[in-house]
């Protein structure tokens, strides 16, 4: 009896690691890392899920640190998802901070209304409505590129409700992209190469398997960035002529290597706000405060508790 029970348990463990392992080549990026890997990060930094509804539509947001916290909300970019501010939150925590990490309508966990316009202006309004679902008066708000443009429209519109500004490499300045803006819609393993290569200045190279399970990802969420970045081409939600109206503290983080938005439409947006502060990292690229959160993170913390 033992016996059979010792080959009853090592059958199914062949068959559970026959099964991970066919999981980790078929889907490692939507079923593995999304489903598994990232809820684990998430459960050891001590954030916890939730959702809002927000104009109908379910948001879901994660948020971690003290509850008694200043709140912070820092708001994803283009194609991205709340947890993308998994390298850079930690330090706001430390600090003392409650922060906030939204998926914005279309993204992550959120909903994908079919009826959505999916522009700045218009996720302006969906982040408007959760700071209020929350109860959220007044917060510190950054955002890192689609995101970045976002926080600025809210600033402008409702300028009560921001404390503090955060534009990490932030769309708003009008400028038409040098780059195949396609890319961001990645239709071959080949496209993820290239757009890894616009993101960071040291890309890792990205294994075949993976690499196809984000194309085949991008065929089911794609329309939404497309529609996103068919309004912010033709520039009606730039922000030349918003930056100039802002009040509050803004502090202006770009990376040296940025290939997606150049480091001149940083130092532009630093000449548009008098009171803004602008600091430039070497060596870091579109993302830099998930690539290089361990700089990035102790100056956004200095920004935010003076």
């Amino acid at each position: 009896m033992i016996s059979q029970n010792k080959k009853r348990i090592g059958f199914i463990s062949i068959a559970l690691i026959f099964l991970a392992a066919f999981a980790l080549w078929e889907r490692p990026v939507s079923g593995v890392y999304f489903k598994v890997l990232m809820p684990l990060r998430l459960c050891i930094a001590g954030a916890q899920s939730r959702s809002v509804t927000v104009a109908g539509h379910r948001i879901h947001y994660d948020v971690l640190g003290p509850t008694d916290g200043p709140p912070v909300v820092l708001v994803h970019g283009l194609g991205g998802r709340a947890e993308e501010w998994l390298p850079l939150a930690p330090y706001l925590v430390q600090a003392g901070f409650r922060v906030y990490l939204p998926d914005l309508l279309g993204y992550g966990r959120s909903q994908q209304p079919a009826d959505f316009s999916y522009s700045v202006h218009d996720e302006a309004e969906v982040v408007i409505e959760f700071l209020d679902a929350l109860g959220l008066k007044q917060v510190d708000l950054g955002g890192i590129s689609m995101g970045g443009g976002i926080v600025q429209h809210v600033a402008a519109l409702h300028p009560e409700h921001v404390r503090r500004l955060m534009l990490f490499d932030a769309v708003g300045i009008y400028e038409q992209p040098n780059w195949d803006t396609n890319l961001f819609t990645p239709a071959t393993p080949a496209d993820v190469d290239k757009i890894n290569a616009l993101l960071y200045p040291h890309p890792v190279v990205v294994p075949r398997f993976i690499a196809r399970d984000i194309v085949r990802l991008t065929d089911q969420n794609g329309w939404v960035i497309h529609r996103a970045l068919v309004t912010m081409l033709t520039g009606r939600d730039a922000t030349d002529s918003l930056l100039p109206q802002l009040k509050m503290p803004v502090l202006i983080v770009w990376g040296a290597d940025d290939k997606i938005l150049p480091m001149h439409q940083g130092e532009k947006m630093h000449q548009l706000v008098p009171q803004s502060e602008l600091d430039i990292f070497p060596d870091c690229g579109h993302m830099a405060p998930m690539q290089c959160s361990a700089q990035v993170g102790p100056k956004v913390v200095q920004f935010v508790t003076h």
